[in-house]
Protein backbone atom coordinates (compact mmCIF):
# COMPACT_ATOMS: atom_id res chain seq x y z
CA UNK A 1 0.00 0.00 0.00
CA UNK A 2 1.00 3.60 -0.40
CA UNK A 3 0.15 7.06 0.82
CA UNK A 4 -2.17 9.49 -0.91
CA UNK A 5 0.46 10.43 -3.49
CA UNK A 6 1.19 6.82 -4.47
CA UNK A 7 -0.64 4.52 -6.86
CA UNK A 8 -1.09 0.78 -6.42
CA UNK A 9 -1.26 -1.77 -9.19
CA UNK A 10 -3.54 -4.81 -9.15
CA UNK A 11 -0.85 -7.02 -7.67
CA UNK A 12 -0.26 -4.60 -4.78
CA UNK A 13 2.98 -3.08 -6.13
CA UNK A 14 3.49 0.54 -5.13
CA UNK A 15 4.17 2.69 -8.18
CA UNK A 16 4.61 6.02 -6.43
CA UNK A 17 7.74 7.95 -5.53
CA UNK A 18 10.04 4.86 -5.69
CA UNK A 19 12.16 6.26 -2.88
CA UNK A 20 15.13 4.17 -1.81
CA UNK A 21 14.17 2.16 1.26
CA UNK A 22 11.12 4.22 2.25
CA UNK A 23 8.46 6.71 1.31
CA UNK A 24 9.80 10.19 0.61
CA UNK A 25 6.62 11.81 1.99
CA UNK A 26 6.63 9.69 5.15
CA UNK A 27 2.95 8.85 4.73
CA UNK A 28 3.15 5.23 3.61
CA UNK A 29 4.33 3.61 6.84
CA UNK A 30 4.40 4.80 10.41
CA UNK A 31 7.42 3.94 12.53
CA UNK A 32 9.62 3.71 9.43
CA UNK A 33 13.21 2.47 9.64
CA UNK A 34 15.35 3.68 6.77
CA UNK A 35 17.14 0.82 5.03
CA UNK A 36 20.66 2.04 4.32
CA UNK A 37 21.48 -1.31 2.65
CA UNK A 38 18.76 -1.02 0.00
CA UNK A 39 21.21 -0.30 -2.85
CA UNK A 40 23.58 -3.15 -2.01
CA UNK A 41 23.38 -5.95 -4.59
CA UNK A 42 23.88 -8.75 -2.04
CA UNK A 43 22.96 -9.14 1.59
CA UNK A 44 25.63 -9.69 4.18
CA UNK A 45 23.89 -12.89 5.22
CA UNK A 46 21.83 -14.53 2.50
CA UNK A 47 20.62 -17.25 4.87
CA UNK A 48 18.84 -14.78 7.16
CA UNK A 49 15.19 -15.21 6.15
CA UNK A 50 13.28 -13.29 8.85
CA UNK A 51 11.38 -10.14 7.85
CA UNK A 52 9.61 -7.47 9.85
CA UNK A 53 5.92 -6.97 9.03
CA UNK A 54 3.88 -3.93 10.09
CA UNK A 55 0.10 -3.89 10.62
CA UNK A 56 -2.27 -0.94 10.42
CA UNK A 57 0.22 1.74 9.37
CA UNK A 58 2.95 0.54 11.68
CA UNK A 59 1.02 0.69 14.94
CA UNK A 60 1.88 -2.98 15.50
CA UNK A 61 4.89 -4.91 14.19
CA UNK A 62 6.09 -8.49 14.27
CA UNK A 63 8.83 -10.78 12.95
CA UNK A 64 8.00 -13.62 10.54
CA UNK A 65 10.09 -16.33 8.96
CA UNK A 66 10.27 -16.32 5.17
CA UNK A 67 10.55 -20.10 4.92
CA UNK A 68 9.71 -20.12 1.20
CA UNK A 69 12.45 -17.56 0.39
CA UNK A 70 10.00 -15.28 -1.40
CA UNK A 71 11.44 -12.28 -3.23
CA UNK A 72 10.04 -9.38 -1.20
CA UNK A 73 10.47 -5.62 -1.05
CA UNK A 74 9.55 -2.97 1.46
CA UNK A 75 5.89 -1.91 1.41
CA UNK A 76 4.66 -5.15 -0.17
CA UNK A 77 1.47 -6.68 1.25
CA UNK A 78 1.97 -10.21 2.54
CA UNK A 79 -0.14 -12.84 4.28
CA UNK A 80 1.28 -14.18 7.56
CA UNK A 81 0.26 -16.74 10.14
CA UNK A 82 -1.78 -15.69 13.17
CA UNK A 83 -2.76 -17.48 16.37
CA UNK A 84 -5.96 -18.49 14.61
CA UNK A 85 -6.26 -17.94 10.87
CA UNK A 86 -4.09 -15.45 9.00
CA UNK A 87 -3.34 -11.74 8.94
CA UNK A 88 -2.34 -9.22 6.26
CA UNK A 89 0.45 -6.69 6.72
CA UNK A 90 3.23 -4.77 4.97
CA UNK A 91 6.88 -5.70 4.78
CA UNK A 92 8.53 -2.90 6.75
CA UNK A 93 12.09 -4.22 6.99
CA UNK A 94 14.26 -7.11 5.78
CA UNK A 95 17.89 -8.14 5.73
CA UNK A 96 20.52 -7.25 8.29
CA UNK A 97 18.48 -4.47 9.88
CA UNK A 98 15.90 -7.04 10.98
CA UNK A 99 18.65 -8.84 12.88
CA UNK A 100 19.54 -5.57 14.62
CA UNK A 101 15.89 -4.95 15.53
CA UNK A 102 15.53 -8.48 16.93
CA UNK A 103 18.67 -8.03 19.00
CA UNK A 104 17.28 -4.77 20.36
CA UNK A 105 14.04 -6.49 21.41
CA UNK A 106 15.96 -9.53 22.71
CA UNK A 107 14.34 -12.01 20.34
CA UNK A 108 16.40 -15.01 19.26
CA UNK A 109 16.56 -16.11 15.62
CA UNK A 110 15.86 -19.68 16.72
CA UNK A 111 12.76 -18.75 18.69
CA UNK A 112 9.98 -21.26 17.94
CA UNK A 113 7.30 -18.61 18.49
CA UNK A 114 8.26 -16.82 15.26
CA UNK A 115 5.46 -17.59 12.82
CA UNK A 116 5.80 -18.12 9.08
CA UNK A 117 5.14 -15.79 6.19
CA UNK A 118 2.62 -17.66 4.01
CA UNK A 119 2.50 -15.85 0.68
CA UNK A 120 2.42 -12.55 -1.14
CA UNK A 121 -1.06 -11.01 -0.88
CA UNK A 122 -3.21 -11.51 -3.98
CA UNK A 123 -5.95 -9.24 -5.26
CA UNK A 124 -8.64 -10.89 -3.11
CA UNK A 125 -6.52 -10.45 0.03
CA UNK A 126 -5.91 -6.79 -0.79
CA UNK A 127 -9.59 -6.04 -1.40
CA UNK A 128 -10.58 -7.76 1.86
CA UNK A 129 -7.87 -5.83 3.69
CA UNK A 130 -9.10 -2.48 2.33
CA UNK A 131 -12.74 -3.26 3.16
CA UNK A 132 -11.79 -4.12 6.73
CA UNK A 133 -9.82 -0.92 7.23
CA UNK A 134 -12.66 1.20 5.83
CA UNK A 135 -15.23 -0.15 8.28
CA UNK A 136 -13.08 0.00 11.43
CA UNK A 137 -14.01 3.60 12.25
CA UNK A 138 -17.72 2.84 12.16
CA UNK A 139 -17.26 -0.29 14.28
CA UNK A 140 -15.22 1.65 16.85
CA UNK A 141 -17.98 4.26 17.27
CA UNK A 142 -20.49 1.46 17.84
CA UNK A 143 -18.15 -0.26 20.31
CA UNK A 144 -17.80 2.95 22.33
CA UNK A 145 -21.59 3.36 22.48
CA UNK A 146 -22.03 -0.21 23.79
CA UNK A 147 -19.36 0.27 26.47
CA UNK A 148 -21.02 3.52 27.56
CA UNK A 149 -24.43 1.84 27.79
CA UNK A 150 -22.97 -0.74 30.20
CA UNK A 151 -21.54 2.07 32.40
CA UNK A 152 -17.96 0.79 32.18
CA UNK A 153 -15.15 3.13 33.26
CA UNK A 154 -13.01 2.61 30.18
CA UNK A 155 -12.06 4.43 27.00
CA UNK A 156 -11.81 2.59 23.70
CA UNK A 157 -8.96 4.13 21.74
CA UNK A 158 -8.74 1.94 18.65
CA UNK A 159 -9.81 -1.37 17.14
CA UNK A 160 -7.99 -3.59 14.65
CA UNK A 161 -9.46 -6.38 12.54
CA UNK A 162 -7.43 -9.43 11.63
CA UNK A 163 -6.74 -9.92 7.93
CA UNK A 164 -9.21 -12.83 7.58
CA UNK A 165 -12.00 -10.77 9.22
CA UNK A 166 -12.51 -13.41 11.93
CA UNK A 167 -11.08 -11.56 14.92
CA UNK A 168 -11.03 -7.99 16.20
CA UNK A 169 -8.72 -6.56 18.85
CA UNK A 170 -10.16 -3.75 20.98
CA UNK A 171 -7.54 -1.43 22.51
CA UNK A 172 -8.73 0.44 25.59
CA UNK A 173 -7.42 2.51 28.49
CA UNK A 174 -8.75 2.43 32.05
CA UNK A 175 -7.63 3.78 35.41
CA UNK A 176 -8.85 0.76 37.38
CA UNK A 177 -9.55 -2.86 36.64
CA UNK A 178 -12.59 -3.34 34.38
CA UNK A 179 -14.89 -6.35 34.35
CA UNK A 180 -15.67 -6.57 30.62
CA UNK A 181 -17.02 -10.14 30.49
CA UNK A 182 -20.52 -8.93 29.67
CA UNK A 183 -19.08 -6.43 27.18
CA UNK A 184 -17.26 -9.19 25.27
CA UNK A 185 -20.51 -11.17 24.97
CA UNK A 186 -22.34 -8.13 23.59
CA UNK A 187 -19.51 -7.43 21.13
CA UNK A 188 -19.51 -11.04 19.92
CA UNK A 189 -23.26 -10.93 19.27
CA UNK A 190 -23.05 -7.53 17.61
CA UNK A 191 -19.99 -7.97 15.38
CA UNK A 192 -20.11 -11.78 14.79
CA UNK A 193 -16.33 -12.17 15.28
CA UNK A 194 -13.94 -13.29 18.00
CA UNK A 195 -13.18 -10.45 20.44
CA UNK A 196 -9.84 -9.75 22.13
CA UNK A 197 -9.63 -6.96 24.72
CA UNK A 198 -6.17 -5.43 25.14
CA UNK A 199 -5.40 -2.71 27.68
CA UNK A 200 -2.83 -0.10 26.69
CA UNK A 201 -1.35 2.96 28.37
CA UNK A 202 -1.97 6.60 27.60
CA UNK A 203 1.26 6.85 25.58
CA UNK A 204 0.37 3.82 23.45
CA UNK A 205 -3.08 5.29 22.84
CA UNK A 206 -1.59 8.57 21.61
CA UNK A 207 0.77 6.60 19.35
CA UNK A 208 -2.12 4.71 17.73
CA UNK A 209 -4.34 7.77 17.29
CA UNK A 210 -1.58 10.17 16.21
CA UNK A 211 -1.66 13.96 16.11
CA UNK A 212 0.49 17.09 15.96
CA UNK A 213 2.59 18.23 18.91
CA UNK A 214 3.27 21.74 20.19
CA UNK A 215 6.43 21.79 18.06
CA UNK A 216 4.28 21.68 14.92
CA UNK A 217 5.44 18.23 13.88
CA UNK A 218 3.68 14.87 14.02
CA UNK A 219 3.96 13.10 17.35
CA UNK A 220 7.21 11.19 17.86
CA UNK A 221 5.37 8.18 19.27
CA UNK A 222 3.28 7.85 16.11
CA UNK A 223 6.17 8.30 13.65
CA UNK A 224 9.53 6.94 14.81
CA UNK A 225 9.62 6.41 18.58
CA UNK A 226 9.34 2.67 19.26
CA UNK A 227 9.86 2.38 23.01
CA UNK A 228 8.61 4.59 25.82
CA UNK A 229 11.11 5.48 28.54
CA UNK A 230 9.85 6.88 31.83
CA UNK A 231 9.96 10.68 32.08
CA UNK A 232 10.22 12.19 35.56
CA UNK A 233 10.20 15.71 36.94
CA UNK A 234 13.96 15.42 37.43
CA UNK A 235 14.35 15.80 33.66
CA UNK A 236 12.58 19.16 33.96
CA UNK A 237 14.62 20.26 36.98
CA UNK A 238 18.01 19.32 35.53
CA UNK A 239 17.32 21.42 32.42
CA UNK A 240 16.20 24.48 34.44
CA UNK A 241 12.70 24.41 32.98
CA UNK A 242 9.72 25.87 34.78
CA UNK A 243 7.47 23.12 36.12
CA UNK A 244 4.28 23.94 34.22
CA UNK A 245 2.14 20.84 33.79
CA UNK A 246 0.17 22.36 30.92
CA UNK A 247 3.31 23.02 28.88
CA UNK A 248 5.27 19.96 29.97
CA UNK A 249 2.46 17.46 29.24
CA UNK A 250 1.82 15.92 25.84
CA UNK A 251 -1.44 14.88 24.25
CA UNK A 252 -1.39 11.67 26.29
CA UNK A 253 -1.54 13.68 29.52
CA UNK A 254 1.92 12.50 30.60
CA UNK A 255 5.23 14.35 30.59
CA UNK A 256 6.55 14.84 27.06
CA UNK A 257 8.98 12.21 25.79
CA UNK A 258 11.16 14.94 24.28
CA UNK A 259 12.17 16.05 27.78
CA UNK A 260 14.55 13.07 27.79
CA UNK A 261 16.21 13.88 24.46
CA UNK A 262 18.77 16.39 25.81
CA UNK A 263 18.82 15.13 29.40
CA UNK A 264 22.12 13.22 29.02
CA UNK A 265 23.82 16.31 27.60
CA UNK A 266 22.67 18.41 30.56
CA UNK A 267 23.75 15.74 33.06
CA UNK A 268 27.24 15.63 31.52
CA UNK A 269 27.49 19.41 31.63
CA UNK A 270 26.32 19.58 35.25
CA UNK A 271 29.19 17.37 36.44
CA UNK A 272 31.62 20.28 36.10
CA UNK A 273 29.48 22.62 38.24
CA UNK A 274 30.26 23.04 41.97
CA UNK A 275 27.73 21.73 44.48
CA UNK A 276 26.82 24.76 46.61
CA UNK A 277 26.63 27.88 44.45
CA UNK A 278 23.78 29.83 46.07
CA UNK A 279 25.90 32.82 47.14
CA UNK A 280 29.38 34.33 46.88
CA UNK A 281 30.66 36.70 49.55
CA UNK A 282 32.78 39.64 48.41
CA UNK A 283 34.02 42.84 50.02
CA UNK A 284 31.36 44.70 48.04
CA UNK A 285 28.59 42.50 49.46
CA UNK A 286 26.85 39.15 49.04
CA UNK A 287 26.03 38.10 45.48
CA UNK A 288 23.19 35.60 45.02
CA UNK A 289 22.82 33.08 42.21
CA UNK A 290 20.02 34.07 39.84
CA UNK A 291 20.50 31.80 36.85
CA UNK A 292 22.56 28.81 35.73
CA UNK A 293 23.34 28.52 32.02
CA UNK A 294 24.29 24.87 31.92
CA UNK A 295 25.31 24.43 28.29
CA UNK A 296 27.26 27.71 28.28
CA UNK A 297 29.01 26.68 31.52
CA UNK A 298 28.16 29.99 33.16
CA UNK A 299 26.56 31.19 36.41
CA UNK A 300 24.75 34.52 36.74
CA UNK A 301 24.94 36.42 40.08
CA UNK A 302 23.31 39.59 41.39
CA UNK A 303 24.15 41.80 44.39
CA UNK A 304 21.44 42.55 46.94
CA UNK A 305 22.09 46.29 46.72
CA UNK A 306 22.35 46.34 42.90
CA UNK A 307 19.09 44.97 41.61
CA UNK A 308 19.04 44.39 37.86
CA UNK A 309 22.84 44.27 37.43
CA UNK A 310 23.98 40.74 36.65
CA UNK A 311 27.47 39.24 36.55
CA UNK A 312 28.20 36.19 34.42
CA UNK A 313 30.94 33.95 35.78
CA UNK A 314 32.54 30.92 34.20
CA UNK A 315 32.42 27.64 36.11
CA UNK A 316 36.16 27.76 36.84
CA UNK A 317 35.99 31.31 38.20
CA UNK A 318 32.98 30.42 40.34
CA UNK A 319 34.85 27.43 41.76
CA UNK A 320 37.81 29.65 42.62
CA UNK A 321 35.65 32.24 44.37
CA UNK A 322 33.74 29.60 46.33
CA UNK A 323 37.03 28.03 47.38
CA UNK A 324 38.19 31.47 48.63
CA UNK A 325 35.00 31.78 50.70
CA UNK A 326 35.61 28.38 52.27
CA UNK A 327 39.10 29.60 53.22
CA UNK A 328 37.50 32.69 54.86
CA UNK A 329 38.75 34.95 52.07
CA UNK A 330 36.68 37.46 50.14
CA UNK A 331 37.45 38.81 46.67
CA UNK A 332 37.10 42.52 46.13
CA UNK A 333 34.23 42.36 43.62
CA UNK A 334 32.67 40.12 40.97
CA UNK A 335 33.40 42.83 38.43
CA UNK A 336 36.98 41.59 38.12
CA UNK A 337 35.82 38.06 37.22
CA UNK A 338 32.65 38.76 35.24
CA UNK A 339 32.44 37.78 31.58
CA UNK A 340 29.63 40.22 30.80
CA UNK A 341 28.13 42.92 32.98
CA UNK A 342 24.57 43.55 31.91
CA UNK A 343 22.99 46.99 32.01
CA UNK A 344 20.37 47.66 34.61
CA UNK A 345 16.95 46.67 33.34
CA UNK A 346 13.67 48.30 34.29
CA UNK A 347 11.70 45.24 35.36
CA UNK A 348 8.41 47.14 35.28
CA UNK A 349 8.67 47.36 31.49
CA UNK A 350 9.76 43.77 31.07
CA UNK A 351 7.25 41.37 29.54
CA UNK A 352 7.34 37.61 29.89
CA UNK A 353 6.86 36.37 26.35
CA UNK A 354 6.69 32.73 27.42
CA UNK A 355 3.05 31.76 27.59
CA UNK A 356 1.94 35.33 26.87
CA UNK A 357 -0.92 34.14 24.67
CA UNK A 358 -3.02 31.63 26.57
CA UNK A 359 -6.59 30.41 26.60
CA UNK A 360 -7.41 32.79 29.43
CA UNK A 361 -6.25 35.87 27.52
CA UNK A 362 -8.16 34.79 24.42
CA UNK A 363 -11.34 34.27 26.45
CA UNK A 364 -10.91 37.69 28.09
CA UNK A 365 -10.48 39.31 24.68
CA UNK A 366 -13.62 37.61 23.38
CA UNK A 367 -15.58 38.68 26.48
CA UNK A 368 -14.57 42.33 26.00
CA UNK A 369 -15.59 42.13 22.35
CA UNK A 370 -19.04 40.80 23.28
CA UNK A 371 -19.53 43.49 25.93
CA UNK A 372 -18.59 46.20 23.44
CA UNK A 373 -21.05 44.86 20.86
CA UNK A 374 -23.80 44.62 23.51
CA UNK A 375 -23.12 48.19 24.63
CA UNK A 376 -23.26 49.48 21.04
CA UNK A 377 -26.51 47.61 20.41
CA UNK A 378 -28.01 49.04 23.62
CA UNK A 379 -27.09 52.62 22.65
CA UNK A 380 -28.53 52.07 19.20
CA UNK A 381 -31.88 50.98 20.67
CA UNK A 382 -31.93 54.01 22.99
CA UNK A 383 -31.43 56.29 19.99
CA UNK A 384 -34.37 54.70 18.18
CA UNK A 385 -36.55 55.19 21.28
CA UNK A 386 -35.81 58.94 21.41
CA UNK A 387 -36.66 59.34 17.71
CA UNK A 388 -40.04 57.64 18.22
CA UNK A 389 -40.89 59.97 21.16
CA UNK A 390 -40.11 63.06 19.07
CA UNK A 391 -42.47 61.87 16.36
Amino acid sequence: MGCGTCTTAKDGIVAGCQHKGGCSSGGCNRMNVFNWFADLPLSFNENFNIVEVAFKKGARKGFYRNAQNLDLYKGQLVVVEAAQGYDVGEVSLQGELVKAQMKKRKISERDDTIRNLLRVANEADINTHLDIRNKEQEIMVRARAIARSLNLEMKIGDIEFQGDNKKVTVYYTAEDRVDFRELVKVYAREFKVKIEMRQIGARQEAARIGGVGTCGRELCCSTWLGDFKSVTTQAVRYQNLSINTDKMSGQCGRLKCCLNYELDTYNDALRSFPKQTDKIETEEGIAWLRKTEILKQQLVYEYEHQKGVFYKLSVNDAKELLWMNKANKKPKSLHDFAIVEAEKVDESKHEDLVGQVSLTTLEEKERRKRNKQRHQHKNKNKGKGRDNKKK
